[in-house]
């Protein structure tokens, strides 16, 4: 009897086994009802070079998050008008890749050109969820080396969080092709960035943190040699989110934008 129920417990595990690895396969190739297998598309819309080109054109990558999906959508249009290309959803609420998700396939339509990437990553299953949430490129406040294979595997770019130049070389060891300088107003700013770029001057950096709209401080940023700078709360005020007064942002997305064209002269 007790050989009977073993023999029928390692049937019923292959039988489980079985059915997962298929379940996996139509998850992974989409399987059809003919059972031929048709490897999926990659997620992301847009490749790394025109991503890290995206980023060094227009020169700011606005940084948002909310829990309501209309307002992100709102949002992420307004930069769009204002002539934004790439924007940085962050991971900070309940339930966000769900909201991201439902952004970023509305943006497919609505704002086609837009490169939505996703911020505040400290962790590889949360930079694998967004990827195959169609994230373009992933961004975290620190750096975790465990983040840049993950990403690497699909030649999707990571930016991490660096406050020295060994975290800054680093990251560029493991395929960080452009890496974030975090939080720029207590790590040093402009100043940082102009002694960084002298014994590493192939880096592509983005500052971020204590970055606003205004020309005196993205004068002195780009001056200093930056990729681009992103840009959250000062973007986005309380006030004009509460209003949602759509368009003062997309009219301080074009005056920011324009302070940066003129400081690159």
């Amino acid at each position: 009897l007790n050989i009977q129920s073993l023999a029928i417990s390692i049937w019923l595990a292959r039988k489980k086994w079985k059915i997962l690895l298929v379940v996996m396969l139509q998850v992974v190739f989409n399987v059809n009802d003919g059972c031929q297998f048709k490897q999926i598309k990659k997620m992301s819309r847009f490749n790394k070079m025109q991503v890290i080109e995206a980023m060094r054109k227009t020169g700011m990558v606005p940084v948002f998050f909310n829990g309501d999906v209309e307002i992100v959508k709102n949002v992420v249009k307004a930069c769009y008008d204002g002539g934004v290309r790439v924007f940085e959803f962050t991971n900070r609420g309940d339930y966000a890749h769900e909201i991201f998700e439902e952004v970023n396939k509305w943006a497919v339509k609505e704002c086609s050109e837009m490169i939505l990437g996703v911020g505040t990553v400290i962790d590889a299953p949360t930079a694998a969820l967004y990827l195959q949430l169609g994230a373009n490129f992933i961004v975290g406040p620190n750096f975790n080396p465990e983040i840049a294979p993950v990403c690497n595997r699909r030649l999707v770019p990571y930016s991490p969080g660096c406050g020295s130049v060994s975290e800054i070389n680093d990251a560029q060891a493991l395929g960080c092709d452009v890496t974030k300088v975090f939080p720029a107003g207590n790590v040093g700013g402009p100043s940082f960035v102009k002694n960084v770029l002298g014994p590493l001057r192939w880096s592509n950096i983005m500052v971020t943190g204590a970055v606003s709209p205004d020309e005196e401080n993205l004068t002195a940023l780009i001056k200093s040699g930056v990729l681009c700078v992103g840009m959250g709360s000062n973007l986005f005020p309380k006030d004009v989110i509460a209003t949602k007064n759509w368009k003062a942002i997309s009219d301080k997305c074009v005056e920011a934008l324009s302070y940066i064209a003129k400081a690159r002269g």
